[in-house]
């Protein structure tokens, strides 16, 4: 926490790992959270005392992950000239997916057949809470095509939701009377960050999956200003998905970099 005359000016999550100070492990990005009275020079000064700190306690390197700014509710990028001043490196950019709602991509006619076939199958999109059933569809995917599972678990995502039911949604593909695919969105002011994606055999033949997201898009087009599907890189960054980002541009997503700097001391 960084004060400015007894008031506070800035925060860093973080977390320790070995003699790293972390911004923050958990998270996709992380970065000091100002409000409106950020200046560049105070964000100088900032970085300052964090090495300070870094010193007295032992920390011999920052690992920083920057905030995109579509998630920003004004331009706050005074971190990276910081970053720059105190001789930080790139240690890792990761091309996240987004959508700007003002500027729209059509559909290819591809994903509009998906989308119509999708309909005349019967499939309803409706909101739900049973993350249970959404985190067993997810790790089954995740678990065949990946050889892994959710960060999260279904009772984990419940009370996620129960603590914050207008933040966190799941919009499920519904067949026969069965979830057949999903996805589990986060709200932002500026932004709806889809957080999970999943889709069985029958989803992926008969396009469940595209009728969701294009049921979200259609939601929050007029409300938000920002969809981003996320990442779609492995092993650090270093590997490009192919299959997966192109599924997210064929919905009208361009790039944006998450970065992650490393500042030694």
């Amino acid at each position: 926490m960084f004060y400015d005359d007894e008031e506070l000016l800035a925060l860093l999550p973080a977390n320790k790992k070995g003699t790293e100070l972390v911004s923050h492990g958990g998270l996709t990005y992380g970065g000091v959270i100002t409000n409106t009275k950020m200046k560049e020079y105070k964000m100088l000064e900032c970085f300052e005392v964090l090495k300070s700190y870094m010193k007295e306690n032992g920390f011999t390197s920052l690992i920083y992950k920057t905030i995109p700014y579509c998630y920003y509710t004004n331009p706050a990028q005074e971190d990276l000239y910081a970053l720059f001043r105190n001789d930080a490196k790139i240690l890792k950019i990761e091309p996240s997916s987004v959508i700007d709602f003002r500027y729209p991509i059509k559909l290819p006619k591809g994903r509009k057949a998906q989308i119509g076939r999708a309909k005349r199958e019967g499939v309803t999109i409706e909101l739900s809470t049973d993350f249970e059933t959404f985190i067993a569809l997810e790790n089954s995917v995740l678990s065949e095509h990946h050889n892994t599972k959710a960060v999260h678990t279904g009772a984990e995502l419940s009370l996620l939701h129960e603590r914050f039911p207008e933040q966190i949604e799941l919009y499920a593909a519904m067949y026969q009377g069965k979830m057949i695919a999903g996805s589990v969105v986060f709200v932002y002011q500026n932004v709806v960050h889809i957080q999970y994606l999943a889709a069985d055999k029958i989803a992926r033949e008969i396009g469940a999956l595209d009728y969701c997201i294009s049921e979200i898009m259609t939601k929050y087009s007029s409300t938000k200003q920002f969809l981003d599907f996320g990442i779609s890189t492995e092993d650090g960054g270093k590997v490009l998905n192919e299959g997966l980002i192109s599924q997210k541009e064929g919905f009208g997503a361009r790039t944006i970099a998450y970065q992650t700097w490393i500042m030694e001391l």
